[in-house]
């Protein structure tokens, strides 16, 4: 029988040498977020604009703090901002639903009833917004039409700036 060598196998060999690898606990799917939606539309209370930071794969609103840099998770922020939108969204659907059609030029049954299922399912598409980000252009025009979101330095949403959109407590 032929004697053993000492030396382990070079894939064994390999396999020992190898740094341990960090445990990284469980998170569910989509918990992370990897874009920050709002990039550029986000300031703070002085009017200075948040920047966005990278901490491992999860993107950070950076909010100046009187010079302190506080680093608040993207996701809070424009979850609570798709949550403000949903709601003005839900509360005028018909208008929002109408305004599509004649901003689509099409005013059928089929395309009022796609209208329709999309508005009914507007959570879905704002996950589908959250996971995939929005577009840069749109970010762009957002932001020339004077689309602005007022945060403090704890990343907490004080005001939607919402141009042509009478807030609440204006008088018509």
């Amino acid at each position: 029988m032929p004697a053993r060598s000492r030396r382990p196998s070079s894939a064994r060999w390999r396999r020992t040498r190898d740094p341990p690898r960090q445990a990284r606990p469980a998170q569910k799917e989509g918990s992370i977020s990897k874009h920050a939606l709002f990039q550029g539309l986000i300031v703070n209370e002085a009017d200075e604009p948040a920047g966005v930071a990278h901490i491992g794969e999860e993107a950070h609103y950076v909010i100046n703090d009187v010079g302190f840099k506080r680093h608040v998770a993207a996701e809070a922020i424009d979850r609570a901002v798709l949550r403000d939108l949903r709601a003005q969204i839900t509360q005028h659907q018909e208008l929002v639903s109408d305004s599509t059609l004649k901003m689509l030029g099409q005013d059928d049954l089929f395309t009022k009833a796609m209208i329709d299922s999309s508005l009914k399912n507007i959570d879905a598409h704002m996950d589908q917004l959250l996971q995939q980000g929005l577009p840069s252009g749109a970010r762009q025009w957002l932001g020339m039409l004077g689309f602005r979101i007022v945060v403090n330095h704890h990343g907490e949403v004080l005001k939607l700036n919402q141009p042509g959109i009478a807030a609440p407590d204006d008088e018509i």
